[in-house]
């Protein structure tokens, strides 16, 4: 019991830091990437379709996106999808859509470093919830007399270091995230 109360909680902590993951990927930084799109959604003939649904997107150079979509009559719509999308981007548009990066100022990287933290703490809170749920778990498996005050207390210290194991994580990413946002 105690093993599945770990992998469960194991399982949702690596959702934490799978979610964690996308947050950054969507934090823009000064080099241009294709996951910066991910959140775009296109009006495809009424339905809103994710943009890598409905076109390519590739890195054209370290500051341009390349977005060729796979029908002509879409680019406009294409174009409005990324104009609307709140990214800050401003596409040209001609048989394919550029996206030019625009250069990040001091403030905007501070801006975009502040984002990333409150990501990160979001994560670390979610990552403790898991934590809390497990602990509740094993005491309630020890109220019940299912399991020994031992066990109780082993599997109380391995949920704390796989706990501290994840936030690290976290704490690492987070580092990493910033050197890539202060990079000019």
């Amino acid at each position: 019991m105690i093993n599945e109360i770990k992998q469960d909680g194991d399982a949702r902590m690596q959702k934490t830091i799978e979610a964690l993951e996308n947050a950054f990927s969507r934090v823009r930084t000064g080099r241009a990437h294709p996951g910066m799109l991910a959140s775009v959604m296109v009006s495809y003939y009424g339905a809103d379709t994710p943009l890598n649904q409905v076109a390519s997107v590739n890195v054209e150079d370290s500051r341009t996106l390349l977005v060729q979509p796979f029908e002509r009559t879409m680019v406009q719509a294409v174009d409005k999808a990324i104009r609307e999308a709140d990214l800050g981007l401003n596409p040209m548009t001609a048989d394919v859509i550029r996206v030019p990066m625009p250069a990040l100022t001091e403030e905007t990287r501070r801006d975009m470093q502040k984002l990333a933290r409150s990501e990160a703490e979001n994560s670390r809170v979610s990552i403790r919830n898991v934590r809390r749920d497990m602990m509740n778990d094993v005491k309630d498996l020890a109220k019940e007399k299912e399991i020994s005050e031992d066990d109780e207390r082993r599997a109380s210290d391995d949920i704390q270091k796989m706990t501290d194991k994840y936030i690290s994580l976290i704490d690492s990413k987070l580092e990493k995230k910033e050197t890539e946002l202060m990079a000019v």
